[in-house]
């Protein structure tokens, strides 16, 4: 008998109940696991609903013809993407856990208690972080050094720690969306043939009024704002930082490294892998007697104790034990092992994101939308809705960014408007959005190196609040609205560029 052959295999195009589904149990299971848990549903109940929803979504999968073999192909394949930013914020942690070991964020924090006023503190918080964002390129970068140092000042000396968050968050991510050094900022032009000077000069227009009015607001919010019983008196803490760390300048030294090298363009986890290397050398030089003290094995040799002692720090995080109970408590914590609950966020996010996208769910909810965005504002804020929505529903910041300019550059340049507006928009808002998630790669990062819940500093984050608004506003009155001539049109590829492999930067 001849060999019967396989008959082929139909994919069947999502409908719109289809694609609608895996999203719908997204947002029930989330909105349950915050009902049930409130800010603790981080610590695993949003990744469980995550989880749950990805199997809803490869369930509606292989119903339309994939088979599971593929779904799981096409998920593990999306969890790569997250592997970079998963080893940023391990390393992270580490950072923090050495760093509160060395006296180098206690040094910032002597440093913040003597020089910085409650009043306008929380204006001094945002400019700062700003400044270090421009010259570093990288908000993560920016949040993980100094700001983890002014939260910590803000909790000694009375303010807010959420509204301290917000206005990092703020300049950090105004500093890294407008240097020509930021990873976002060169790939949003790329993927849809721009330049990145011009893309600056395009995104200068809504960003520096949005960054100006949040500066204004977190100016007022100092002035005008109660500031609670400080833990500690301000001289008794300068005190109790001197009676328990080296307070000197060389403690510094490793945020210095760690700047140079951000600017010089090495990746972020290099960076701060030699950032935290740094400070444990300076721990064992300035701080030994901390460090031996965390050890507390007195069985050990000093060399072999202050070597154990460094590693702990970056494995499970440092315990500070002073006769000062407020600052055991600010100076403790950190390692790899505290970055691990938002590890499995990223995870069960990225997840998700995965299959949606293979399975053309998002794309099937997106075209309708383009079909009835008639005028330009319309196709802006469309561009705008969908970068926020991938924020929210794929759960990181590089699908938010990527995807939006797959789906509408062919759009945007058969209308003869330029690319340029299409990554303006993109950043305007898949880049501000991204740390006002929870379970969003950026959210969860800026949670775990802050230590303050996303639900908490979200009403704080001007900046990223403002910016997307103003970018709307701005698309519907055709302010700064690039057009192409049929020419220039003509001459143009329809396709967007490929994107690259995620990269070792935030």
């Amino acid at each position: 008998m001849p060999a019967q052959t396989a008959s082929p295999r139909t994919l069947r195009t999502p409908s719109l109940l289809d694609s609608l589904l895996p999203f719908l149990a997204l947002i029930v299971l989330l909105a349950l696991s915050v009902v049930l848990y409130g800010v603790d549903a981080t610590l695993g109940p949003l990744q469980v609903a995550l989880f749950m929803a990805t199997v809803v979504g490869a369930a509606v999968a292989v119903k339309n013809g994939h088979t599971w073999e593929e779904v799981g192909t096409a998920i593990v394949q999306g969890i790569s993407a997250a592997m970079s930013a998963i080893f940023i914020l391990l390393m992270v942690g580490g950072l923090i856990g050495v760093w509160n070991m060395s006296g180098t964020i206690a040094t910032i924090v002597s440093l913040g208690i003597e020089f910085l006023d409650a009043a306008w503190f929380y204006f001094a918080a945002a400019l700062v972080t700003g400044v270090v964002g421009l010259a570093t390129g990288s908000s993560w970068t920016t949040a993980a050094t100094i700001g983890v140092a002014l939260v910590t000042i803000a909790r000694v000396i009375g303010v807010s720690p959420e509204i301290t968050a917000g206005a990092v968050i703020s300049g950090a991510y105004f500093g890294d969306k407008m240097t020509p050094i930021s990873e976002t900022t060169i790939l949003t032009p790329q993927l849809v043939g721009s330049n990145v000077p011009l893309h600056i000069r395009s995104m200068l227009r809504s960003t520096l009024p949005a960054y100006l009015i949040a500066l204004a607001l977190f100016l007022i919010l100092g002035l005008r704002g109660e500031v609670a019983a400080a833990p500690i008196d301000k001289q008794a803490a300068l005190d109790a930082l001197s009676s328990v760390y080296a307070i000197t300048a060389l403690t510094l030294i490793p945020v210095l490294v760690l700047l140079v090298l951000s600017f010089r363009g090495l990746p972020a986890f290099l960076s701060i892998l030699i950032g935290t290397l740094i400070g444990g050398l300076v721990a064992v030089i300035w701080q030994p007697s901390v460090v031996l003290a965390f050890v507390n094995d007195p069985s050990l040799s000093t060399p072999v104790a202050l070597l154990k002692g460094v590693w702990s720090a970056m494995a499970t995080g440092f315990v500070l034990t002073s006769a000062y109970p407020a600052l055991n408590t600010l100076f403790s914590g950190g390692g790899m092992s505290s970055m691990l609950y938002t590890v499995w966020l990223i995870l069960g996010a990225m997840a998700f994101g995965a299959i949606t996208e293979y399975a053309q769910f998002s794309r099937r909810l997106i075209e309708p939308l383009l079909a009835r965005a008639r005028s330009v504002g319309g196709l802006i804020a469309t561009v705008m809705a969908t970068g926020i929505g991938l924020n929210i529903f794929a759960g990181d910041q590089y699908v938010a960014i990527i995807l939006p300019a797959r789906i509408f550059l062919a759009e945007f340049r058969r209308r003869l408007l330029h690319p340029e507006n299409l990554a303006t928009a993109i950043e305007n808002s898949a880049t501000v959005t991204s740390p006002l998630v929870p379970w969003n790669s950026c959210g969860a990062y800026m949670t775990a190196a802050l230590g303050v819940s996303t639900f908490a500093y979200f009403p704080y984050c001007f900046f990223n609040i403002i910016n997307p608004i103003l970018g709307a506003v701005f698309g519907f009155t055709g302010y700064g609205v690039l057009r192409l001539t049929p020419e220039e049109g003509a001459a143009l590829s329809l396709e967007p560029r490929a994107a690259p492999p995620a990269p070792l930067v935030k």
